[in-house]
């Protein structure tokens, strides 16, 4: 039996979230004397490296979309129980449920909240009642967080001012961090261009922009391609759903990829990566492919335009605008090879100096030992 006294929890929204994002985090954990504990629900597409990871592991359910009220009281009871079983020294969480429920259990049975906002999520796309009400749960659950990590500059000055967390509860984190050994820069692909989006396939990632741009493309530039790479999502809120993605197949306007645990050989393929989200986080997809040395073209919108200096890694198109995102794919199929070329180069010094996982895994590491942990 594990001692209770090393026990950290992460609680994410699907295992999948915990072994994409969270696995150099899981495997420093272990090095530095922490029993990491994962409470996720399952997500057939990850069970075996979330096997592979050689953690415990406690299955829960979860309703990922929606508010209902039945089911996320018993959330926030299952997280309790959970809790005071497992008396760890911190309470890890990812994503939206995770940290507003599984940190309103933390803070009722003592635990010392880690939270982590990867991105606010459709809710905080426009203002409402839904909004007012999410805004509370979070205020209360993160009240007496040890600390509130923030993946760009534009989350944490809003939860700031709206009073959700307190400025010296804030703190800035570059992602989840990338993994600069094994996401290595590549020689640009020769032959037709290749565009790539890679992300669950959601209409609040721009999949339906990306669609129709590559349509207005298509209609001037035959024999482009446009790929998507990632789950169709239909559990999720903004979903976009699989008889979408079959009709745009069988129009011949994209070739769609499925989901995979190595988006490495694509982006190999791509002559650049696309995003155009309606707001983020800070997107790992587009710092895997700037670590491939890879252009990158996403929406001018919190969480993406972080990453982009437009004409020198990339290029920012408007959001929820098709015809400004052909226009910039138009651009930059115009630019030449040498032009991409330093583009991607610049994309894989942006990581290098500012985005490795190591710098996240250190943050975590540092909060942990301030609350009293091995080797303290």
């Amino acid at each position: 039996m594990p001692d209770v006294s090393r026990r950290v929890v992460l609680a994410g929204n699907s295992s999948w979230n915990i072994v994409n994002f969270r696995s150099g985090l899981i495997h420093a954990l272990k090095a530095a004397g922490y029993e990491p504990v994962v409470i996720a629900p399952v997500d057939p597409a990850a069970e075996r490296r979330m096997a592979d990871l050689g953690v415990e592991r406690i299955v829960i359910g979860m309703e990922r979309s929606g508010l209902n009220p039945l089911a996320d009281l018993r959330l926030i009871l299952t997280y309790r129980r959970l809790l005071k079983d497992l008396q760890p020294i911190a309470y890890l969480g990812f994503t939206i449920k995770p940290n507003i429920y599984g940190g309103i259990a933390a803070r009722l049975t003592g635990v010392p909240l880690i939270a982590n906002i990867s991105g606010l999520g459709t809710v905080f796309l426009k203002r409402g009642l839904l909004q007012a009400l999410v805004s509370r749960l979070y205020r209360f659950a993160f009240k007496r967080a040890a600390v509130t990590f923030f993946q760009n500059p534009e989350d944490r000055a809003l939860f700031v001012e709206r009073g959700l967390v307190r400025r010296d509860q804030a703190q800035l984190l570059p992602g989840s961090g990338v993994d600069l050994e094994r996401f290595q820069p590549i020689a640009h692909p020769v032959g037709p261009a290749t565009f790539l989006f890679i992300g669950r396939v959601l209409g609040d990632k721009g999949v339906r922009e990306y669609v129709q741009a590559a349509r207005m493309v298509r209609a001037d530039i035959p024999g482009v391609r446009f790929q998507l790479l990632g789950p169709v999502d239909e559990g999720n809120r903004s979903a976009v759903t699989h008889r979408e993605v079959e009709r745009w197949v069988a129009e011949g306007i994209i070739e769609y990829l499925g989901a995979t645990e190595d988006v490495r050989p694509y982006i190999a393929q791509a002559t650049a990566v696309v995003l155009p989200s309606y707001r983020e986080g800070l997107p790992r997809s587009l710092l895997e492919a700037a670590a491939m040395a890879r252009p990158l073209i996403a929406t001018d919108v919190p969480g993406c335009r972080e990453l982009v200096e437009p004409g020198v890694n990339g290029l920012l198109c408007q959001p929820k605008n098709s015809s400004s995102l052909a226009k910039a794919m138009k651009t930059m199929m115009n630019s030449s090879a040498e032009d991409r070329s330093k583009m991607g180069a610049a994309s894989r010094r942006m990581v290098e100096q500012g985005y490795s996982q190591n710098v996240v895994i250190g943050a975590y590491l540092d909060a942990l030992g301030k609350l009293g942990a091995p080797g303290s």
